[in-house]
């Protein structure tokens, strides 16, 4: 539509003479209009193609397995082909109405009417295109910087190095002592812990625990956790008051707990080492525990979702569900082999699984990742898209002023000023188009960090490299055009009408 409206004025007289020879407005609209829909099924049958190459990619970025086989597959085809053929429509229905009202007698003596309207739409499309990237290039710039944020973030817990193995079969659980034994004394590993739950995947069971002078209706649901001795050290999970659960304390093994600090805040305690030593009552139970430590908060949970009271009790049962084990940076391969050899020897009958838990605790944030991988390509399309569009209004713009660029040379005019000169009226609407998309980007990227509890803050040089970038496109996009316009022989403009 833009570049159609451009052209309009080369086209002009072509449309005065058909007219003036007879030709219907009808006509003439069905001859653009035809044109603008040709160039549109081209390109729907070069994307199809190009999809047809891309599925593997797109298979990654979305997760899925993507087919146009079969009857859904043409279905979606043919939907595809009639978005295809409205975009033609709607991209040429302007450049047709336009063109095709145009007065024979006005545009044979070379006036065009409605010059400045046609010049304003042109502008507000420029402005509309670089609106939508300026705001991708935000989206893409705050998602990536959330995304290092959710890699990076301080878990209150060693996740690296962790190796989680599930225990399904009976043989597995009823191993776990044996395998233990085995693994702390290789070298390569440093501790072998077990648990019902691991941070990150859900965690059902719960309790309400009040302290002493309260009611049960006071009580605090608290995530709860079962564990052996071990398992504490092996996350490094550290205690900010009390001590962890250990074997040298035979009265551990009978109702202690470990709270972590949001439960001894929730719980009204005054501080973490006033916890220590005080019962604490389970509301939907008959049990009383006297809490022997207060661990520092750490994440149990993605940082989707705020820290919640969370306590762990000694699983005496032995009915373990995951073995964890703390293999020791350097050699991870002879670890691994540890764990396989001590595996195969002690749990023959079942197949051993493993996984490692920085890994499994980003699986979180799957779809946060693809939406990072979606937004980028976006932004990429929309940039080309915006500077494909740039790019011909200013090679049109330098067609159009070349008798006035020959003037200015031969007066003495800069390659430099006639640069400027060019390329300022597409950059200030590059400036309009950030001006527009900032307070966009910020109310969508703003809503978007909402949904974690723990997130980045927006910041303005955000919003200023999202700027610059989009002004160095423009300019690298408009300048190219401009310095060859400048650059030609004033000579070969200016020596024939």
């Amino acid at each position: 539509m833009n570049l159609s409206t451009a052209r309009a004025s080369k086209r002009a007289v072509e449309i005065g003479v058909r007219k003036a020879l007879g030709a219907e407005k009808t006509r003439l609209v069905r001859q653009f209009l035809s044109e603008s829909l040709l160039f549109s099924t081209l390109a729907f049958l070069l994307a199809l193609g190009l999809t047809g190459v891309f599925i593997p990619v797109l298979e990654q970025v979305s997760g899925k397995h993507l087919s146009f086989s079969g009857t859904q597959g043409l279905a979606l085809v043919g939907a595809f082909l009639g978005v295809s053929l409205l975009t033609g429509l709607v991209a040429g229905s302007y450049p047709a109405l336009y063109l095709s009202s145009l007065k024979p007698m006005a545009v044979l003596k070379g006036r065009l009417p409605n010059a400045w309207a046609t010049v304003s739409i042109r502008k507000g499309l420029v402005v509309f295109q670089f609106t939508l990237s300026v705001v991708l290039i935000v989206a893409a710039l705050i998602i990536g910087r959330q995304m290092d944020y959710l890699r990076s973030a301080d878990l209150g817990f060693e996740k690296d190095q962790q190796l989680v193995i599930p225990l399904r079969g009976t043989q597995a659980k009823s191993g776990v002592a044996a395998l233990k034994n085995a693994l702390t004394s290789h070298a390569q590993i440093e501790s072998v812990g077990a648990s019902a739950y691991y941070p990150g995947i859900f965690n059902p069971e719960d309790a309400n625990f009040y302290r002493a002078g309260q009611n049960p209706d006071e009580a605090q649901t608290t995530r709860t956790n079962r564990v052996d001795f071990d398992y504490l050290h092996t996350l490094g999970i550290a205690p900010v008051a009390g001590r962890l659960f250990s074997k040298e304390f035979a009265a551990d093994t009978n109702n202690r707990i470990i709270l972590n600090e949001t439960a001894v805040r929730e719980l009204g305690f005054p501080s973490p080492e006033a916890a220590i030593g005080q019962p604490i009552s389970a509301a939907n139970r008959t049990e009383t525990f006297i809490v022997v430590g207060v661990t520092k908060d750490f994440h149990f949970e993605d940082l989707h979702l705020p820290i919640t009271p969370f306590a762990f009790t000694l699983n005496m049962g032995g009915n373990y569900n995951y073995l964890v084990v703390h293999l020791k940076a350097g050699n991870l391969a002879a670890g691994l082999q540890a764990v396989e050899s001590a595996w195969e020897k002690i749990v023959p009958a079942e197949p051993m699984e493993y996984s490692f838990l920085d890994e499994e605790f980003q699986k979180n944030y799957q779809a946060e990742g693809r939406l990072s991988y979606v937004v980028g390509f976006f932004t990429f399309i929309a940039i080309l898209i915006s500077c494909l569009g740039l790019f011909g209004l200013a090679t049109f713009t330098a067609e159009q002023r070349t008798k006035e660029i020959g003037i200015r040379k031969v007066l003495g005019a800069s390659v430099a000023g006639i640069t400027s000169l060019l390329a300022k009226d597409f950059l200030k609407l590059v400036l309009i188009s950030i001006v527009i998309a900032s307070p966009i980007a910020y109310y969508f990227m703003q809503k978007w960090l909402s949904n974690f509890a723990y997130r980045i803050e927006i910041s303005w040089w955000m919003f200023a490299a999202a700027g610059l970038l989009a002004v160095g496109i423009a300019f690298l996009t408009v300048g190219f055009q401009s310095v060859k316009a400048a650059l030609a022989n004033p000579v070969k403009s200016l020596r024939c009408e």
